[in-house]
């Protein structure tokens, strides 16, 4: 798969560079979870050739509850991840942001919470030695955004699509002391955020959605990462967001969406997209 997975990168990039739309792989030939992983991988290494910085990890399809409204000919059953480069990562410092959809194909809002690791785990960490390692955790807008025409696509062709993300947009960040980092999991599952659409409230989730939890979300993909000798293993300084807690609604320029949690102290973010 080596050489057709530069060139399906290739392919994955160059469309996302002129905002194209593309047919997904599987409606042309067989692509396994693996081979996807081929692509990604491929997608990797040419953005790092060409001066971008991998900076973390997104994870996505974390939310079992949205698992059978995503998928064409099955229904998706696992969580994917991705790599996050520079290039798309933005911190904001206000509560209230702007954010450009430009380019942006079929662009998509996430509120998701998003951590970073102070220290790198260990191979075998359990998920409270995984928990010891983080350094901060903040709120995460992400913007996911899809080639395939009507979001409609199988597992490996998001995989393959570079993980249908588009634009991170991370908050204030709050530390985590020793003793919130001893009962992290159990305080984000019994944590829940609403998102509003012009100050109509459109959906509410929890954090109990992202796989129980999203620090049980990092956990996953810190054990998946252990089965993928050819991706870098979790590393310290490294971000990660863990997936969205609702549905993904589709955005246009002219709106404004807000978040707001409970149950949590994250303070929530107004966006308006332009």
């Amino acid at each position: 798969m080596s050489l057709q997975a530069e060139h399906h990168a290739y392919a994955f990039l160059e469309a996302r560079a002129r905002f194209q739309p593309l047919p997904p792989l599987t409606s042309q030939f067989e692509l396994s979870i693996h081979d996807a992983y081929e692509i990604a991988k491929a997608s990797d290494d040419i953005r790092i050739a060409e001066g971008e910085v991998r900076i973390g990890r997104k994870l996505g399809f974390t939310n079992r509850k949205l698992w059978s409204k995503y998928g064409t000919r099955e229904a998706i059953r696992a969580p994917i991840w991705s790599s996050l480069f520079d290039s798309t990562v933005r911190f904001v410092e206000d509560a209230y942001v702007y954010q450009s959809l430009t380019g942006a194909l079929q662009p998509r809002i996430e509120p998701e919470v998003v951590f970073k690791l102070g220290r790198t785990p260990a191979a075998d960490a359990t998920i409270e030695e995984l928990a010891d390692c983080l350094e901060w955790m903040a709120h995460g807008i992400e913007i996911v955004v899809s080639p395939y025409p009507d979001w409609k696509f199988e597992a490996a062709d998001a995989i393959a699509a570079l993980g249908l993300h588009g634009t991170l947009l991370i908050g204030e960040p709050r530390i985590l002391s020793s003793a919130s980092r001893q009962h992290l999991g159990e305080v984000l599952a019994n944590a829940s955020v609403s998102l509003s659409c012009d100050g109509s409230l459109l959906s509410a989730g929890y954090g109990s959605d992202v796989l129980d939890s999203p620090l049980h979300a990092i956990w996953y993909l810190h054990r998946l990462l252990q089965e993928q000798p050819q991706f870098p293993a979790l590393q310290a300084g490294e971000i990660i967001t863990t997936g969205t807690w609702t549905d993904a609604y589709p955005v246009q320029a002219g709106q404004t969406w807000g978040t707001a949690f409970s149950g949590v102290p994250l303070p929530g973010l107004s966006i308006s997209f332009a």
